[in-house]
């Protein structure tokens, strides 16, 4: 087959093998339809993959900088393993959709070490600067790429104050079919959307619990009830550049 292209310079190869890899696992990449790996049960403790997600649900996540370790990296491991992330060798353009960054308070001295993700946004800027529609967020407040129509300008990466998206550099393989990526295109954390939407936890605070450091709470703070919410009430929370009103899903406690 040759390589062919439209007059936008998309790969349409590409696009039919994501649209190939999406449709192998259940995935339909747009807003308010639910994605779900191979083999995950469709009426598990999940919704049910035919029904829209609804505004009435905004996950989020809250982390205890206390019980973050500076030496644990679970977390990252977690998700490069469950994502697919493979480095080249070269950290300043490897795939890392989840960090450690370390702080140091100049006046005290004390440290803290803290996990760094897209932070799903509920007014997102990557999403606002986006030419195509391929930043995009869910009824439920997660945050996704829609590889079939990502150009790759890297407007998104630009926008973002949290550093959290990266550029594909280079060609994939062995890919997870629930989580398409491809050279050229633009992607970050997904909170795991195919784990969520199958009623688990994402990686990440599922290795931060294996790991029993518990610095990782995730939940629907939509819902006053969940324990995030009743948290989040409760104890003196923080979020990165709040001042800037893109009102971010990822609270910090003790940071």
């Amino acid at each position: 087959m040759s390589d062919r292209r439209d007059d936008t310079g998309f790969d349409l190869q590409r696009r039919r093998f994501l649209s190939a890899a999406a449709a192998a696992a259940g995935v339909v990449l747009a807003p308010g339809v639910t994605l779900y790996g191979v083999g995950t049960p469709a009426h598990a403790a999940g919704r049910d993959p035919g029904q829209p997600v609804t505004a009435a649900t905004r996950w989020g996540m809250l982390i205890d900088v206390n019980a973050c370790a500076a030496d644990c990296d679970a977390c990252v491991t977690a998700c490069a393993t469950e994502n697919g992330l493979t480095g080249h060798g070269r950290p300043a353009t490897d795939a890392q959709w989840i960090r450690k960054v370390s702080l140091r308070d100049p006046r005290t001295g004390a440290e803290r070490s803290l996990p760094v993700m897209c932070q799903h946004c509920a007014e997102p800027p990557c999403v606002d600067v986006c030419p195509t529609g391929a930043s995009f967020k869910r009824a439920d407040g997660i945050v996704l790429v829609d590889k079939h129509i990502c150009i790759g300008c890297r407007y998104c990466m630009m926008a973002c104050p949290y550093k959290a998206r990266s550029f594909v550099h280079e060609a994939i393989s062995d890919q997870k079919p629930y989580a398409p990526r491809g050279k050229g295109t633009v992607e970050s954390c997904t909170l795991c959307v195919h784990r969520v939407d199958a009623g688990d936890a994402p990686a990440c605070v599922a290795a931060c619990s294996a790991a029993g450091r518990e610095a990782m709470l995730f939940g629907d703070l939509a819902d006053p009830d969940s324990e995030i919410s009743r948290r989040v009430a409760a104890y003196a929370t923080t979020r990165i550049r709040a001042d800037l009103g893109t009102d971010p899903g990822v609270f910090y406690r003790n940071l």
